[in-house]
């Protein structure tokens, strides 16, 4: 048995921002991840990272209050507004952090760090290093790791957790390297697992995004937040839906249909392309729906940058021309990009409260996997990477408070009761000869979430989505897993990813079912509009055998009360 006091789930951006301030706080800190920290989804976040440093000409009198109205009016109103402004007050105490520890800003001429324009806000507050923003950091936050001695175990794929319903005792995993299945004694878990794209067919996720290990927390008994509020980027590319950062079009970017249209002066003519990415999407896929689109792709429409001019398009949106030239074979320089929306973040996640802390103790949750809630029912661009840091600190913070206040011992007898469950269902599924396969249930998967709670949702598309998930759920139990090996034996991680991914899915599915309104990026063409009066509350999933059981608790109002969004 490996023991820690806290162990972090996750190598990416809030998975190594919590477990360095866990073990700057003199507490035994481990990372456990799929596959090596720099390599985590959080380095292909492009655009940048916001706060309120007021550092451009046009943001003088910008200010944290400013930001948090911004995150809240984005959000469309959902968003617990005393989470928001605990974002927007911390961010630049972060952002000046970050810089200490070595991040590279783009910089202004007198040295500051330099920002940009970026979809929702009224000032240009996103903090950027050309387009490669979340690599840096991420890099940057791996050095910290590293530097306060934060023990990595890489390539571990976490299995279960260690509860007795009263209290977690750790968790679970498996070694990719060896197919070892081993138990972790811990006071405190803490779930930076990412996000949940692959769920879907279009998705600008990486391939280890695939939400599963919110299933872990979702069987233990934590309830998951909100998960039918899913962003769909405006602009990823045709083909691989790799993203296009939104700071392509802070920096000065048109969208435009296949009449040489600016179409965005229809729906949001103060902010143009820079309105909230919930209405560039719905905006996108309503001119390639009406037929205003170019064919490539399945239909897209184009994002030009060309005259931004060579000079400038070098120095600040590097990585996308990179991506242009090797995945489409273009150079933006010279012509338009063929982008359409594709799935890029789930809004909801583990529930918890502002400090990570989920209603079993001793477990926690940050960043994307998490709902504290800050971003409601649609998230503003350069927020995910700041909810990263700010919340990645405040989890780790809370987890190390909470071991150091712990008097209550770890229970052995229910690690090893763990230990034992999970060693029999890996087992089982290393013996499965059963006649449902894992390419078939998780394309069907991918595919009907795609086509059937997308962009645009109705009532009967997502009823049924909702039996066809209910469906794949059931023949999962007759599942074969081909490839008998132990050592990285990925047919069998993904058999276990894909146990997760449909929970995950119903969970999103059941709540999007029964939101009867149109609110963020959960836009029904049967019920348009948003219902402050019947639908101003969170959504809880909670987990049974027989599918998704939904709860609703209030938002949290302080400052501002709900308005109709204009932009």
């Amino acid at each position: 048995m490996l023991k820690h006091q806290v162990i972090v789930i996750g190598g990416g951006l809030a998975g190594l921002r919590a477990a360095v301030e866990s073990a700057m706080m003199g507490v035994d800190t481990a990372v456990l991840s799929l596959l090596y920290p720099v390599r985590s989804h959080s380095g292909a976040a492009q655009g940048g990272i916001n706060a309120a440093l007021a550092n451009m000409e046009e943001c003088k009198d910008d200010t944290p209050t400013r930001h948090a109205y911004d995150t809240v009016k984005g959000s469309d109103f959902l968003a617990d507004q005393d989470c928001a402004e605990i974002l927007t007050t911390d961010a630049p105490k972060r952002i000046y952090e970050l810089e200490h520890w070595g991040v590279p800003f783009s910089r202004l001429p007198d040295g500051r760090i330099a920002q940009r324009p970026f979809g929702g806000a009224g000032y240009p507050r996103t903090c950027y290093a050309s387009d490669k923003t979340g690599l840096y950091l991420l890099h940057t936050l791996n050095e910290q790791a590293v530097k306060h001695k934060v023990q990595v175990y890489n390539e571990w794929a976490a299995i279960s957790l260690a509860s007795d319903g009263k209290q977690n005792h750790g968790l679970v995993a498996m070694n990719l390297q060896t197919g070892e299945i081993a138990s972790f004694a811990a006071d405190a878990v803490l779930f930076a697992v990412g996000g949940a794209g692959r769920i879907f067919k279009r998705t600008s996720n990486a391939m280890q995004s695939t939400g599963y290990c919110l299933g872990v927390a979702y069987k233990a008994g934590v309830p998951l937040k909100d998960m039918e509020f899913v962003q769909f980027h405006p602009t990823t590319i045709i083909g691989t839906n790799i993203l296009m950062t939104e700071g392509a079009r802070g920096e000065g970017g048109y969208l435009v249909n296949n009449q040489g249209e600016r179409f965005m002066s229809k729906y949001a003519p103060k902010a143009m392309e820079l309105a909230p990415r919930d209405i560039v999407s719905r905006s996108i896929q309503t001119e390639i729906n009406e037929g205003r689109g170019f064919p490539e792709g399945g239909g897209c429409m184009h994002l030009d940058i060309r005259h931004l001019g060579r000079e400038k398009i070098l120095e600040r949106l590097p990585g996308i021309r990179d991506i242009c030239i090797s995945f489409l074979g273009i150079d933006p320089i010279d012509k338009p990009i063929p982008i359409q929306p594709g799935q890029h973040f789930i809004m909801g996640g583990i529930d918890t409260d502002k400090d990570g802390s989920t209603i079993l103790p001793g477990v926690f949750a940050s960043g994307e996997c998490a709902a504290v809630s800050v971003h409601g029912a649609n998230r503003l661009g350069g927020n995910s990477l700041l909810e990263c840091v700010v919340m990645g600190q405040r989890s780790g913070a809370a987890a190390a408070n909470y071991v150091k206040g712990k008097s209550s011992a770890i229970k052995e007898a229910v690690l090893n009761d763990a230990l034992k469950k999970s060693t029999s269902e890996v087992e089982q599924l290393l013996k499965s000869n059963g006649k449902e396969r894992l390419v078939n249930l998780r394309d069907s998967m991918a595919q009907t979430m795609t086509d059937k709670v997308g962009v645009f949702r109705d009532g009967k598309a997502m009823s049924e989505a909702l039996a066809t998930i209910q469906e794949l759920r059931k023949c999962y139990r007759d599942i074969g897993v081909d490839a008998k090996n132990r050592k990285f034996n990925l047919d069998l991680l993904r058999t276990i990813e894909l146990g997760g991914m449909l929970d995950v899915a119903e969970a999103i599915v059941a709540g999007a079912v029964a939101r009867q309104e149109s609110r963020g990026a959960h836009s029904r063409l049967d019920f348009k509009t948003r219902d402050d009066v019947n639908w101003m509350k969170h959504t809880l999933a909670h987990f049974t055998p027989d599918g998704a059981r939904l709860e609703y608790e209030p938002v949290t109002k302080t400052k501002w009360e709900p308005e109709e969004r204009k932009y």
